[in-house]
């Protein structure tokens, strides 16, 4: 799978990805400090699934109305983090078939979907 993680993903999360055999590009390693407009329009030049930390891709993507290929916001606590690249593997092998044109929120106990504007 094709994921393009933010820099405000932890490289924890990037390596174990990686080593899933996803396709991950880590903003952190090659975009650092490109904004968030242009790294929704990045993922979605590439057909990427965003990877973020950060809520103000939902307000580009649902307020801006700016297009989407896909966006998982991770949303887990300080106690949780253990949690997350369990959850997120979990996600990615239980969703693969519906993971286009979907905003995921991810958290420790649940999953919230929501259907993105078609990417142009």
């Amino acid at each position: 799978m094709k994921l393009l993680a933010d820099e405000c993903c932890e490289a924890s999360v990037v390596a174990a990805l990686r080593e899933d055999g996803h396709d991950v590009l880590y903003a952190a390693e090659t975009l650092q400090r490109l904004p968030d407009p242009d790294i929704l329009e990045r993922a979605v030049e590439e057909q990427r699934i965003l990877l973020t930390e950060d809520k103000d891709f939902g307000e580009l993507v649902y307020r801006l109305h700016r297009p989407a290929y896909s966006v998982i916001l991770l949303r887990f606590s300080e106690e949780e983090r253990d949690l997350k690249i369990e959850r997120l593997r979990w996600l990615l092998a239980d969703r693969v078939e519906r993971m286009t044109s979907t905003f995921f929120v991810l958290e420790a106990d649940k999953v919230r979907t929501r259907p993105l504007l078609a990417a142009s």
